[in-house]
């Protein structure tokens, strides 16, 4: 029970050292859902309203990439970052930069995958109906984007989930230094393995609380939208 009352303390009282370990964590996550967004996105909607060879094996590409390997992501970008890698040049390694790559580069074949299937599957009801107002490539793609939108909240929330739980791709290329890529999940493996059972208990009640709480807003906004829509 000491842990526990020790680890509440923390939280209650706002500690510098775990608001900033949360600060940065939010940071890192959101940037790295973003950019996966703006990646991920118009290649699920590419996908799954073209029809191309190859395209079979494409799905199958990104669902399969929905499984990568942090800690083998991690070691990629960290190849390329390093110095004598083919950007190393840009000085990104051990940064905030590169947990950001990182973590896109894990989180986009999910938004890909997923935005995809549901894309896809709208397509199917509206096809003849958008065929029939000759609607064009990028306001159907609009359309279809905008008619699945609190479905697609979920896709990305499935990314921020990625994001926001990830470690050993952002220990390997952030390198879990002190106040400045120490993450949440980062910082509770190595204060649990140092035996500081209060601060790795601390971040864990703050990690899982904002996944509640981000999961908890979406599905109000999604409810919201569906009575307004109806």
């Amino acid at each position: 029970m000491a842990h526990e009352a020790s680890a509440l303390q923390l939280v209650l009282s706002a500690d510098p050292a775990l608001m900033a370990i949360v600060w940065l964590s939010l940071m890192i996550s959101m940037a790295a859902v973003a950019l996966a967004t703006l990646i991920g996105l118009p290649v699920g909607a590419a996908v799954a309203l073209t029809r191309f060879p190859g395209r079979e094996a494409v799905i199958v590409t990104l669902n399969a990439l929905m499984g990568l390997p942090p800690v083998v992501v991690g070691l990629a970008v960290y190849l390329l970052l390093s110095r004598s890698g083919p950007l190393g040049s840009w000085g990104l390694l051990f940064t905030p930069k590169a947990m950001v790559i990182a973590q896109t580069i894990l989180v986009a074949p999910i938004i890909a995958a997923l935005a995809r299937q549901t894309i896809e599957d709208l397509w199917v009801e509206y096809r003849d109906e958008l065929a029939a107002l000759n609607v064009g490539p990028f306001r159907r793609v609009a359309t279809l984007i905008w008619d699945a939108r609190f479905s697609l909240i979920t896709v990305l929330l499935a990314g921020f989930g990625r994001a926001a739980a990830e470690v050993g791709a952002i220990i390997v290329v952030g390198g879990n230094i002190e106040g400045f890529t120490r993450t949440m999940t980062t910082a509770i493996a190595l204060e649990t393995s140092k035996g500081d059972l209060p601060l790795a208990m601390g971040l864990g009640i703050v990690l899982i609380t904002i996944v509640i709480l981000v999961n908890a807003l979406a599905w109000t906004a999604r409810r919201a939208g569906e009575r307004f829509a109806g």
